[in-house]
């Protein structure tokens, strides 16, 4: 009989849902993917049965449903590990957001890297992956000077890695997708709600305040939220998962995107809700700015830090814009639960409430 775990942004260490629903589970495990387990631990020659998999679902989905699968072995009663993989089953609809051919390249291209799991295998909806045996951090690691240190330096490092393509901004494209798909999807009245009619003047507006010719493009992760990164607890090394909106962009807006999901727990009883007391101070951006830029090994200069700071402060109003959009079209097409429109209505009030601050600092309202 079959045990399962749900969630998003997790490979290993992710919170197990309470209780076993071995029927309810194993339905939602595609006919596929139950063949690519059972070849896989077919080919373990320490796993007796390969059908006496044990499946459980991990809390925590925003766009995908995550199973981790277990195997006993022949030394697990010996204290040993089972073997263990993950299964993903992509969210309904949310092609929207992303090409899914293009994630699963990154994923592979990231995987040689030395980045991230392993694919080891696909099917028509979702993928299996190696699992990762780390813990996947909570919201309170975020605001742990050393976590966020060495969360500072591996986003360094991924932000050089040498990755295909050209090294085009996609920020500014997608923001102008996602506004055109939520308005197919609105009403009138919540397209007044949310200002959809005018947001691309707004984009417009921040397109024009950050295009700097100097400013330094990199690969970014643009989903950096603490269930995207693991930390393995004995070597202290970090690991970012999840590239389904990976692209290069301005690594400015991957550190603003990343502060801005200081704000949120989305294990909380409720997870739509987000915190913006608990968004980092500026001695607080500034450190993990200063660390960010000295793990290359060169001591940042002041000009330099300050810098960057101003523009992750002004790449967050875009941070707030695309995932208020993305909320305003998850409530239509995710069914996962979740109050994604309440969690739209927030990233929205944040941006109009920071705006005028932000690109015209000492200019009264």
């Amino acid at each position: 009989m079959v045990g399962i775990v749900v969630g998003d942004g997790i490979c290993g260490g992710m919170e197990e849902m309470e209780g076993r629903i071995p029927e309810e589970v194993e339905r939602r495990i595609p006919e596929e993917a139950r063949g690519i387990l059972q070849r896989l631990a077919s080919s373990w020659c320490d796993v007796a049965d390969s059908m006496a998999l044990e499946v459980v679902p991990l809390k925590g989905a925003l766009t995908n449903e995550v199973y981790q699968v277990n195997w006993p072995t022949c030394a697990t009663a010996a204290g040993k590990r089972p073997h263990t993989v993950l299964v993903r089953i992509y969210g309904e609809g949310v092609d929207v957001f992303f090409d899914r051919e293009e994630e699963i390249r990154t994923f592979e291209c990231l995987s040689r890297h030395g980045q991230g799991p392993l694919l080891l295998g696909r099917f028509p909806n979702g993928r299996v992956e190696e699992f990762i045996h780390a813990r996947t951090l909570s919201a309170v690691d975020l605001r742990d000077p050393e976590i966020s240190g060495l969360i500072a330096s591996k986003l360094r490092e991924f932000h050089d890695l040498d990755m295909p393509g050209h090294r085009t901004v996609l920020l500014w494209g997608r923001l102008r997708c996602w506004l055109k798909v939520a308005e197919s999807f609105n009403p009138a009245e919540e397209i007044e709600e949310f200002c959809l009619d005018g947001l691309e003047e707004e984009i417009m507006t921040l397109e024009n305040e950050l295009s700097e010719e100097d400013q330094r493009i990199g690969f970014c992760h643009n989903d950096l939220q603490y269930g995207n990164i693991m930390i393995d607890e004995e070597t202290r090394v970090v690991t970012i998962i999840d590239y389904e909106y990976a692209s290069f962009n301005p690594v400015a807006y991957d550190l603003a995107n990343h502060f801005c999901e200081m704000a949120a727990d989305y294990h909380s009883k409720t997870p739509h809700i987000l915190d913006y007391s608990k968004y980092p101070d500026h001695e607080e951006r500034q450190r993990f700015v200063k660390l960010y830029l000295g793990s290359s090994g060169e001591k940042p200069g002041d000009t330099e830090v300050e810098n960057l700071l101003m523009n992750i402060e002004k790449y967050a109003l875009a941070s707030h814009l695309l995932w208020g959009l993305w909320g305003i079209i998850s409530e239509h097409v995710n069914k996962i639960d979740f109050n994604y429109m309440e969690y739209a209505r927030q990233r929205f009030q944040q941006y109009w409430l920071k705006k005028s601050a932000t690109l015209y600092p000492g200019v009264e309202g």
